[in-house]
């Protein structure tokens, strides 16, 4: 259906929801990307895209053969050049609300075993970082520490984060109720402060996997004994032991038994 007429282009309502949802795709990705240097290189990739259609409406036929050659490594260019935000932009898909309803995780032993392990480690300020998986796997970075496979409990999180242990260093894997893995080198957040208070390199661990995968990171400083939790980015400090279980609580639990009740509140109110 034909809404209007520029010059020679005819403008429908197809046309309008494309452009709009092109828009609001380049709109996510630039908020993505926003505040790192892979924003300046899309800004100058939307500019180009525009002197692209500029070039095609004036007819410069050499400008277009030109554009049209660039065209054909365009996609490529921008995977290299993108990779890291992509994958951020993919993760933030899989924290959908809807996308995690399908999702079922059994989370309350680990909670309990992993809380106490914390308060444990906290009292004696002995450092920990426990990685706790949502949704998406983390194979790529369990295979950098040593593979374990058992049934997780506070004694084994306590004896593996003793700084005598040859596993103290690195980060600790769980998923569902199973450590995966110990000594598991993380990504580094680019975040070297928070306000007034530095980050050492197991808080930039634990908040730098946060960013680029779909989990939970629970931290003790060895020097302070604080309590952190980590999460999507965000770095949440200064919390006690009964904090942290409301927080994974609230942040795991709700994937799991009430993904029924949610799915079923959703059919329910379209009835």
């Amino acid at each position: 259906m034909e809404l209007f007429r520029i010059g020679f282009l005819t403008v429908s309502i197809v046309d309008i929801l494309d452009i709009a949802l092109v828009s609001f795709i380049f709109y996510k990705l630039y908020t993505v990307m926003r505040g790192t240097v892979a924003a300046q290189i899309f800004i100058g990739l939307i500019l180009i895209i525009a002197f692209s259609f500029l070039t095609q409406a004036l007819n410069l036929k050499a400008m277009n053969w030109i554009l049209r050659t660039l065209t054909d490594i365009w996609v490529i260019a921008f995977i290299v050049l993108f990779q890291p935000e992509l994958r951020r932009l993919l993760v933030l898909v899989g924290r959908n609300r809807v996308v995690r309803m399908f999702l079922r995780l059994d989370v309350q032993e680990s909670i309990d075993e992993i809380v106490g392990a914390v308060a444990e480690l906290a009292r004696k300020h002995h450092g920990l970082l426990v990685v706790v998986v949502r949704a998406t796997g983390l194979r790529t970075f369990v295979e950098t520490g040593l593979p374990l496979q058992a049934l997780i409990s506070r004694p084994l999180l306590v004896s593996i984060f003793n700084p005598k242990s040859p596993l103290h260093d690195g980060a600790v894997v769980v998923r569902d109720r199973v450590i995966e893995a110990a000594r598991v080198t993380l990504p580094l957040s680019q975040t070297s402060n928070i306000g007034d208070f530095v980050l050492g390199m197991r808080h930039r661990a634990g908040l730098g996997i946060t960013e680029q995968a779909d989990v939970l990171s629970v931290i003790v400083s060895e020097e302070t004994g604080i309590i952190s939790l980590a999460d999507n980015g965000i770095l949440v400090r200064g919390l006690t032991p009964n904090e942290l279980r409301n927080e994974l609580h609230a942040r795991l639990s709700t994937m799991g038994d009430n993904s029924a009740k949610s799915i079923w509140s959703i059919l329910k109110s379209h009835g």
